[in-house]
């Protein structure tokens, strides 16, 4: 497939801004519209951009091969899977929905209509810069700091779904199996869904991971370390840097790799590429699935199936 892919952007909030931009610079794309269920924010983006704003979903979908969903995290599961009945392809920003029924949908109709579903989990483009992806030892152990100061965006989720859930997704991507159990505790504080969590995994190969998340800090922390049998890395997503000791080439200075300088261009470009050329995307419908499903437990909403370990 040569042609430019016809995109839509639903939400016109500050992520539906950036993914604007980056439909509107990338040269692959025919950005198409934008809608919002705010029509004057709708319409600030599509006269910017020069594109329709539209006040109807389906009438954007209809007009659309693939639609980026970086609308409030409630609304990603119901607009995605009417997308995909649609035949249309989706970028989903994380999580990939709020709940499991939602997610699963989602997986199948990817499969069923053969469509194109990729899941905004951008610090794996991170991980790539890096080099983590070319690690060949199982990880000891990973502790992850993911803290900021409060805002009303993005509670309409936990902080599990909203910031967490980066870090189980690098977790899924660096220990590759099923955890075998899952702890959580997860405390609201400013708002009405859980501020503060920590969750604490165990997988069965020996892995053990504790992971922290709050949105009522003093300030921003973005932090992994992770031991391995031959050393330790530590990361600063904030600050873009890298210390390590391991016996494995890993770019101390990946900020200057356009992966971390921009992944959220990368994901553009992944997504693109993926339905011009059939080929895989770098996040799945089922990797958003995993991710939720992990979230879910940390944050005491459904109990872990061991069954399957």
């Amino acid at each position: 497939m040569s042609h430019k892919i016809k995109i839509g952007v639903v939400g016109a909030g500050v992520f539906g801004g950036y993914h604007a931009l980056k439909c509107h610079d990338n040269p692959n794309v025919n950005f198409v519209g934008i809608y919002d269920h705010n029509v004057s924010n709708a319409a600030m983006i599509a006269q910017k951009y020069n594109v329709d704003s539209y006040k109807d979903y389906r009438s954007l979908v209809s007009n659309v091969e693939a639609v980026i969903i970086a609308s409030p995290a409630q609304s990603h599961g119901p607009l995605a899977i009417a997308a995909l009945k649609a035949g249309v392809h989706c970028l989903i920003e994380k999580p990939i929905a709020t709940n499991l029924n939602d997610a699963e949908q989602i997986v199948e109709l990817a499969k069923a209509n053969k469509c194109i579903v990729q899941i905004g989990h951008q610090e794996r483009f991170v991980a790539q810069a890096i080099g983590l992806d070319k690690i060949s030892e199982h990880p000891l152990s990973i502790t992850a700091f993911r803290m900021s100061p409060y805002s009303p965006r993005g509670t309409d989720v936990t902080v599990t779904l909203d910031l967490m859930t980066h870090d189980l997704d690098l977790l899924n991507m660096l220990v590759k199996e099923r955890a075998g159990k899952i702890k959580g505790t997860a405390v609201s504080v400013r708002s009405d869904k859980a501020d503060a969590t920590l969750g604490m995994l165990s997988f069965p190969s020996g892995t053990i991971a504790r992971l922290h998340a709050s949105r009522v800090e003093d300030d921003y922390q973005r932090t992994m370390h992770i031991t391995y049998p031959s050393g330790t890395v530590s990361i600063d997503f904030n600050a873009k840097t890298v210390t390590h000791n391991m016996p494995f080439k890993l770019d101390t200075d990946f900020k200057t790799n356009p992966l971390a300088q921009d992944s959220l261009g990368a994901a553009t470009n992944a997504f693109v590429k993926a339905i011009r050329d059939d080929s895989p995307v770098p996040i799945t419908a089922e990797d958003g699935y995993k991710a939720l499903e992990m979230a879910l437990v940390i944050d005491g909403d459904i109990l872990w199936d061991v069954k399957d370990v």
